[in-house]
């Protein structure tokens, strides 16, 4: 372990020097990535160097509770006692941030939700979960985007898709992925009985640029009307913009922009990320080890999670995680929720590094 975290050290300190050389500071790509690279970095080190000072520090003191001096000697094995506990947990820590990291943490998402089984009440359900993850972001300090929503008659929405924008959105969106069960009295059961609705969740790392190639010439570009819930035109003008990647058969559509350009910008950010979900999937496919350490497979068919209005229960069925905080969590506190979710994650990476 400390092999790699010295040249984890060496590497933070090279990019240091790097980032002061001025052909670097002229070359915005570069020094970008090395910007990015720093900061994944930053963390380990600092941890490190506590460690380091800490296990100097206990060396002294040790040295110190030997002098003959009985008041020095007491000083220094009081400060022993306090200082000891501290360095297996500093080592714990180190541990969990040697775990290969996912490279696609740090970037924004592009999240759909769909109303599954359930009529009505699913498209309600789903324009709750939106709700939820909106509050969340408010919460993270993330931004919201929204990019497509089909709206049901009956006031909640049959697709929504919108992109989370902020801080390691991914890190902490990713387990989202999957099939959401609810089980409630919806608001036009007579009999007052408990019904199960299901609504569908996709979480998609933004694609960048140098992670994928679109060519615009494989991809056919539509425009229609806007619409509004129900199916009626909402404007006169060809605003709504449908892309269709000809050799994936991927299709996006977007309407929600003021403008053909805008909602042709966001097409393209989704369809991009659609994309790139694909490839990702494939890889895990091949990767059989690292997919079983995965909390979940990220596909919609798994049911990851039951929303249990009755019992104001939330049960996150990939780890067994029980919270009887519902009214919270769909008021955006999903933190005690995503902190179980990675607490068990990273117990199975250290567990198959082992």
């Amino acid at each position: 372990m400390f092999e790699r975290l010295e040249a984890i050290l060496e590497r933070y300190e090279k990019i240091n020097e790097m980032m002061a050389d001025p052909a670097i500071v002229t070359d915005i790509k570069k020094l970008t990535e090395l910007s990015k690279e720093q900061r994944g970095l930053e963390e380990t080190v600092n941890v490190y160097a506590e460690y380091k000072e800490i296990a100097a520090s206990i060396e002294d003191l040790k040295e110190m509770a030997k002098d003959t001096d009985p008041e020095i000697s007491e000083m220094a094995e009081m400060e022993l006692e306090e200082l000891k506990p501290r360095l297996p947990e500093l080592e714990e820590r180190l541990e969990i941030l040697l775990i290969p990291k996912d490279p696609n943490d740090e970037k924004n998402v592009i999240v759909e939700i769909r109303g599954a089984a359930g009529g009505d009440e699913a498209n309600i359900f789903a324009s709750d979960l939106y709700r939820m993850y909106t509050k969340y972001a408010e919460l993270k300090g993330w931004k919201i985007q929204v990019m497509n929503v089909d709206y049901s008659e009956s006031g909640g929405m049959s697709q929504v898709e919108f992109m989370i924008s902020g801080e390691s959105v991914y890190s902490h969106m990713k387990y989202e992925s999957g099939a959401h069960r609810v089980q409630r009295v919806p608001a036009t059961e007579s009999q007052g009985r408990i019904h199960t609705s299901t609504a569908t969740v996709l979480v998609m790392p933004e694609a960048e640029d140098v992670d994928i190639e679109v060519s615009m010439n494989d991809i056919r570009v539509d425009t229609f009307c806007s619409s509004g819930p129900g199916g009626q035109s909402v404007n006169t003008t060809k605003s709504a913009v449908r892309l269709t990647h000809v050799p994936t058969g991927i299709v996006v559509s977007c309407q929600d922009g003021k403008s053909q350009h805008e909602n042709k910008a966001n097409a393209l950010k989704v369809l991009k990320a659609r994309i790139y979900d694909s490839i990702l999937q494939e890889r895990l496919e091949a990767e059989g080890e690292e997919r079983r350490s995965k909390i979940g497979t990220g596909e919609r068919s798994e049911k990851i999670r039951t929303y249990n209005y009755p019992q104001n229960r939330v049960t996150d069925h990939r780890i067994g995680f029980t919270i009887q905080q519902l009214d919270r969590v769909m008021e955006g506190k999903l933190e005690p929720v995503v902190e179980a979710l990675i607490t068990e994650e990273q117990k199975r990476k250290l567990a198959a590094q082992d």
